[in-house]
């Protein structure tokens, strides 16, 4: 069945096409965003959601989502999602950061020009009938100093775009490297230099809680006489009352704004000051830019929806569509063997260590850890998945390391995972053979070759003969057939273990059964996902 896409927003009906030239099915209802009842009506019917920003997804509408797999925002801004609500429900949210960047980094410098020469009340004044050329005196920017507060993907466009106006560009960003800084042109230097350095400050950073009020009174007083401060961002990154009485005092000569602390803003301390240019939240507001977001949104959707590819997604690793066809059969793996632990541990789990092996330490570890989470996590919360696994780890505070290693043994490639708790700890590793099956290769340290099937029966018992007879005589009386049997032991005499890959599931008594005989110290049903 193919999966259903719902558009409650406005989309391009370019962008509209392209999940039905993919396969997907798509009801295009761009004004349901604001019937909240209708919304939550029909949401359980769909796979995906590709909204705007009028579309408010709440928990409330989540709990009415029973199939929903990925949210898609056309746009940066997810100030609309629960992200938290989502990834608990297991949704991959994903939006599209790229879309716009261009058109938000012309509208910041846009912003400082019309700021420089005063171009808003230049203009009102025209209009007004008066020619007020003396009054409206303004600076160049060429030679100037622009201080770039996050060199990410659109600061890294802005101050392309500087440089080519000749300006000197000095960037403060907590992660961006020398080599990165050298590319781009610009000196990387720490908040305070950029402070005391800048003659224009333009912002381009997420809002969070290390970057709210960046630019408090505190900061704007470390500034040089005459800045002027542009923020096409995030409203709440400058303390705007701050900045209000920097500009009354003189200390600031002027500001561009295009967000506000609150949105839709209908007062603001800075409205109506002097040399200052303030805009409707227009950064990304270009038909370009609209159009891009709308087909990139779709494309991500598709792709996520028909072959697992997650791209640019807050939730979740990014995998790209080749590697997913790559990582196919590691991720199932990975699935198994937490799966399979996740089975066998009945105390809280303290911690989760995994290892990967050879080539498979080269690929999307971050994905495969989500895999692996998610396996063991099912086996007391079914409606777990790679998404919402992390978060329920990390509630529950369990300890999760990744180590990688250099090929060791006999196979390519091998993924190792040990779970501890505060009695045991308990390690499975597996690999994937050239035909794309997984298998169990070592438990308890035992080596072994099993196949993963859906339905499986693990014991240990000390080596002792008739152990074999005794399981297959056990399951045959009961008509359980055996599709595959697996045998390893640490050595002569000592413990043992047994994998029977089944062609159905048991019944307790015959688990019952083999208890029964005191020869088992465990014996265990084990059900795989094998789909």
């Amino acid at each position: 069945m193919a999966p259903r896409v719902l558009v409650s927003d406005e989309l391009s009906e370019t962008a509209v096409q392209i999940f039905r030239d993919r396969g997907v099915e798509v009801d295009y209802m761009p004004k349901l965003g604001k019937d909240k009842e209708k919304l939550a009506e029909i949401i359980g019917q769909y796979d995906g959601l590709a909204i705007r920003s009028a579309t408010k997804v709440t928990e409330k509408l989540l709990e009415q989502a029973t199939n929903l797999k990925v949210i898609g925002r056309a746009g940066i801004g997810v100030d609309n999602v629960d992200i938290p609500a989502a990834s608990r429900k297991g949704v991959i949210v994903m939006n599209t950061p790229f879309g716009n960047s261009i058109t938000t980094a012309e509208h910041a410098i846009a912003m400082m020009f019309a700021c420089a020469r005063q171009l808003p009340e230049a203009n009102a004044s025209t209009h007004a009938g008066k020619w007020e050329k003396s009054r409206f005196m303004g600076v160049e920017l060429f030679n100037k100093t622009l201080g770039v507060i996050g060199a990410g993907n659109i600061g890294g466009i802005v101050c392309d775009r500087a440089l080519g106006l000749s300006m000197k560009v000095v960037a403060y960003d907590p992660f961006l490297s020398e080599e990165r800084a050298k590319a781009l042109g610009v000196t990387k230097v720490e908040l305070d230099e950029l402070l005391a350095r800048a003659d224009f400050i333009t912002l381009h950073v997420p809002l969070t809680d290390k970057t709210r009020n960046i630019l408090s009174a505190e900061a704007l007083a470390k500034t040089k006489k005459g800045v002027r401060i542009i923020n096409c961002a995030r409203g709440g990154l400058v303390d705007e009352k701050a900045l209000a009485e920097a500009i009354k005092s003189g200390h600031v000569a002027g500001a561009a704004f295009d967000v506000f602390e609150v949105e839709p803003a209908s007062e603001s301390p800075l409205f109506n000051l002097p040399n200052v240019v303030v805009t409707p939240h227009l950064g990304a507001s270009t038909t370009e830019a609209q159009e891009n977001v709308a087909l990139q949104v779709a494309e991500q959707m598709s792709d996520y929806l028909l072959t697992g590819a997650v791209q640019n997604a807050l939730n979740m690793p990014s995998v790209t569509a080749e590697e997913a066809a790559v990582m196919g059969p590691w991720v199932k793996l990975a699935g198994h063997l937490g799966a399979f632990v996740g089975q066998m541990t009945d105390e809280p789990i303290k911690a989760i260590n995994v290892l990967y092996d050879g080539a498979v330490g080269e690929m999307n570890l971050a994905a495969l850890n989500c895999a692996t989470i998610a396996g063991i996590m099912k086996a007391t919360n079914p409606d777990v998945n790679l998404v919402s696994a992390p978060v329920v780890a990390k509630e529950r505070g369990i300890q999760i390391s990744t180590t990688t290693q250099a090929k060791s043994g006999a196979f390519d490639a091998y993924i190792k995972l040990t779970v501890v708790t505060d009695k045991r700890e308990r390690s499975v590793a597996g690999t994937c053979f050239s035909d794309g099956k997984p298998r169990f290769i070592q438990i308890k340290g035992i080596n072994i070759d099993a196949e993963v099937g859906r339905h499986m029966l693990y014991t240990t018992n000390e080596d002792l003969p008739g152990i074999i007879g005794l399981l297959g005589m056990t399951m045959g009386k009961n008509g359980v057939n055996i599709a595959n049997f697996t045998l390893g032991r640490t050595s002569v005499g000592q413990e043992a273990i047994a994998i029977l890959y089944l062609d159905q599931a048991i019944d307790p008594k015959v688990v019952e059964t083999l208890e029964s005989t005191g020869l088992f110290q465990q014996v265990k049903p084990l059900e795989f996902d094998v789909a």
